[in-house]
């Protein structure tokens, strides 16, 4: 090595290190804990003007999607997808029954959406969604984008069960 790399290189700025990754940052090929089971992030989903992000998680075969809705306080949701129909958008009902549970409606919005990776709509655009909550606090999700339907079963999630392992080499 040369005498002037040498003091090029003493000179120069020392890169910055890499960013963390966190739970808002994390996309595919990231690794994630929820509720102590180990997922890798295989999809993103991101509605940003209403501040959600829709993670499609593989542990194996088990396919789960954790929402993180970042509002006042930042909330977490563990679905996974449920066979069902739905004929029409205008259709959706206020009032759902699904296996003897009663869902009622909580809110419905529509948004463009971003894609990442391997999510249930594999482009973005104008998605329509549904949340709907029971009784006894499950909770069940509809969306809507270019014609078909996805809906989700699940439970909200604490905070503290949710980590950041490792980013991945996205």
């Amino acid at each position: 090595m040369s005498l002037f790399k040498r003091i090029r290189n003493i000179m120069k700025k020392p890169e910055p290190p890499p960013e963390e990754k966190s739970i808002f940052t994390i996309g595919p090929g990231d690794i994630c804990e929820v509720s102590l089971t180990l997922y890798t992030v295989s999809g993103r989903t991101v509605n940003t003007r209403r501040g959600t992000i829709m993670l499609t998680l593989q542990d194996g075969a088990a396919t789960r999607y954790l929402l993180i809705e970042n509002r006042a306080s930042t909330q977490y949701a563990l679905y996974a997808a449920i066979d069902g129909r739905l004929d029409s958008i205008h259709e959706v009902p206020v009032q759902l029954e699904l296996d003897g549970r009663m869902y009622h409606m909580e809110e419905q919005y529509a948004g463009h959406i971003a894609t990442t990776g391997n999510t249930p709509f594999m482009q973005g655009g104008e998605q329509s969604v549904w949340q709907y909550q029971s009784d006894d606090r499950k909770l069940l999700r509809i969306e809507w984008l270019d014609g078909r339907f996805m809906l989700y079963e699940g439970d909200s999630i604490i905070p503290a069960d949710v980590h950041v392992l490792r980013g991945g080499t996205s």
